[in-house]
C-alpha cells in the first residue's frame, strides 16, 4: 500500500515539473500567449530566457535524481544528470535574482524571489561541494533541500489561481507567493531530513521517495 503511494506520490510530482518545464520553454520561442506581468519585467530580455533556461532544465532532471534505484544501478548516469541539474540550478538562479529586481509586482516580490534565487544557488554550491569531498549523505541532505527549491516553479502556479478566488487581486497573490512558493517548501525538505516523515521499520525516507520494486 505505502510503496503504491510512494509511486504515485512521485509519478505526479514527476508529471507537474515536466509539464511545468515543457510550458516555461515556449517563452523561448515565443509561442503562445505569454504572460504581460512577466514580459513587462525589466530584464525579461535576456536574463528571463536564461532563467527558464537553467530552471526548466533543472526541473526535467531533478525528480529523477531522487529515485534510490537509479544512484545504486546507474551510477554514472546519476552523475552526469547531477552535474546537468546543478549547472540548470546555478544557471536559473543567476538569472532568476536579476529577474527578481525587475518585477513588475514590486519590492515584496523581488525580496521573495530574490531571496529564492540567493537561497537556490547557495544550497546547489554546497551539494556540490559536498559531493566532491565524497560526504554522500549530506549531500543527498542537501540536495533534496534543492529540489524542494527547483519544485518552487510547480507550487508557484498551483498557488497562483487561488487569490482570484478568494476576492484578492491576481497581483497581490503574486507578491504572496512570491514567499509561499518556496518557503513551505523548504520546511518540509527540512522536516523530512529530521526525521519527522520516519515510519518505524521504514526508515528515513520511505514516505517520499519510492523503491526499484
Amino acid at each position: 500500500m505505502t510503496s503504491w503511494w510512494n509511486k504515485a506520490g512521485w509519478g505526479a510530482a514527476a508529471f507537474l515539473s515536466l509539464g511545468v518545464a515543457i510550458f516555461s520553454y515556449r517563452y523561448l520561442g515565443g509561442i503562445g500567449p505569454l504572460a504581460s506581468n512577466v514580459m513587462g519585467n525589466l530584464f525579461a530580455r535576456p536574463w528571463l530566457y536564461i532563467h527558464i533556461v537553467g530552471a526548466a532544465t533543472a526541473l526535467l532532471v531533478g525528480p529523477f535524481q531522487l529515485l534510490p534505484w537509479l544512484r545504486a544501478r546507474h551510477r554514472a548516469a546519476h552523475r552526469w544528470m547531477g552535474r546537468v541539474y546543478m549547472v540548470g540550478c546555478m544557471i536559473g538562479g543567476v538569472g532568476g535574482l536579476v529577474v527578481a529586481f525587475g518585477s513588475t509586482a514590486g519590492p515584496i516580490a523581488t525580496a521573495g524571489f530574490g531571496s529564492l534565487a540567493v537561497i537556490w544557488i547557495f544550497v546547489n554550491a554546497q551539494g556540490w561541494r559536498t559531493a566532491l569531498a565524497r560526504r554522500f549523505p549530506e549531500h543527498r541532505a542537501w540536495m533534496i533541500r534543492s529540489m524542494s527549491l527547483t519544485f518552487g516553479a510547480v507550487t508557484l502556479r498551483l498557488y497562483l489561481p487561488i487569490a482570484p478566488l478568494l476576492g484578492y487581486s491576481f497581483m497581490d497573490g503574486f507578491r504572496v507567493t512570491s514567499f509561499m512558493a518556496w518557503v513551505p517548501n523548504l520546511i518540509l525538505a527540512e522536516l523530512y531530513l529530521r526525521g519527522a516523515f520516519d515510519r518505524p521499520g521504514r526508515g528515513r525516507g520511505a514516505l517520499l521517495i519510492p523503491d526499484a520494486s
